[in-house]
């Protein structure tokens, strides 16, 4: 069996798990000097495709791979592949369901509390030499701590429940809103309440984002939700850059809607220095906080990824359906 892969080959050779060996596949790496799509022309006998989800798969490349039977993303993200396509050709797209929640859950509570407590502007502070008149105009500026802020998450699947689990302890006030309510016992367990999206909006000192891409989600965080949104409201975003309309939020940073963002993913990726959100006027670029797509990338993330990645090759192998699929088939 081959098995191309669209992503480094250092990281599959950190992860690949022990009984990846025995399965005798062939990997094809995407080489930095080659496209995708002549990757994909260069191997039509590849019956599995392992795909970074920052790379798109999409109709042509599809075509190119005749016998391709499994579409594996090596994370959780899959909106970068056409599932539409995979399904009219009966290929399975899979994704490694869960394994990065508790990784993005540790990150997204750190971007808060950085958000909160001046964890880059004090960094810088101290650098320049200006320790003492940091901490002076922290003292006198009622700088809140987390178990006082009302947290909403948008999305409640792993990523958003595992967040909800590690905010318990410090006691916040924490809403979600989700397009399938959760039963009076879940909530209660998480210590949540449910909350229609615009009221969540309105209602939270931040809201954290935690949703898939789709057709309903793309842009969800758009002009007329930030018109609605709690004054001073901090915006996080450990899922995906694609949620969030750029220009939308950057009115809202310069018009004192948004009171902060700390955002783990912006769309596009790779993100130039020009970006709507990065680029910010002096008086705003303080109450930006960013970190380069690094919510998932733990060691424990990753073999939890690559273990199940393979585990679906192993079962694609003797004809099973393989785990997490998620075009319908």
């Amino acid at each position: 069996m081959k098995i191309l892969v669209y992503g480094p080959k250092a990281r599959y050779d950190a992860y690949m798990p022990d009984f990846a060996a025995q399965l005798g596949a062939e990997l094809v790496f995407c080489t930095l000097d080659q496209s995708p799509r002549q990757a994909a022309a260069e191997n039509p006998d590849a019956q599995v495709l392992f795909d970074d989800p920052i790379v798109d798969v999409g109709r042509e490349i599809i075509d190119l791979l005749p016998n391709l039977k499994l579409i594996q993303s090596e994370g959780v993200a899959f909106n970068r592949i056409d599932l539409e396509a995979a399904r009219e050709k009966g290929i399975f797209v899979c994704n490694n369901k869960g394994c990065n929640a508790d990784s993005v859950a540790e990150h997204t509570v750190m971007l808060m509390l950085m958000a909160l407590r001046h964890g880059i502007t004090g960094h810088n502070a101290v650098k320049a030499g200006l320790q003492v008149k940091m901490k002076e105009a922290v003292m006198a500026s009622g700088s809140p701590e987390l178990g006082e802020q009302t947290v909403g998450l948008v999305g409640f699947g792993d990523i958003a429940q595992a967040t909800a689990r590690r905010l318990k302890p410090f006691g916040c006030k924490m809403y979600y809103y989700s397009l399938h309510r959760r039963s009076p016992e879940v909530e209660a367990d998480f210590g949540v309440e449910y909350l229609p999206l615009e009221e969540l909006a309105a209602a939270c000192d931040i809201l954290s984002l935690h949703c898939a891409v789709n057709d309903q989600t793309r842009n969800m965080v758009n002009a007329d939700l930030v018109s609605k949104m709690k004054p001073g409201i901090i915006l996080v975003n450990t899922a995906r850059g694609d949620l969030v309309d750029n220009l939308a939020v950057r009115q809202g940073l310069l018009d004192g809607r948004i009171g902060g963002i700390a955002m783990d993913t912006l769309a596009p990726e790779p993100t130039p220095a020009d970006h709507p959100l990065v680029d910010l006027p002096a008086e705003i670029a303080d109450r930006a906080i960013y970190s380069p797509h690094l919510g998932g990338n733990t060691g424990g993330s990753f073999r939890r990824a690559h273990n199940n990645m393979w585990n679906n090759v192993k079962l694609i192998q003797e004809g099973k359906r393989p785990n997490f699929v998620v075009n319908g088939l």
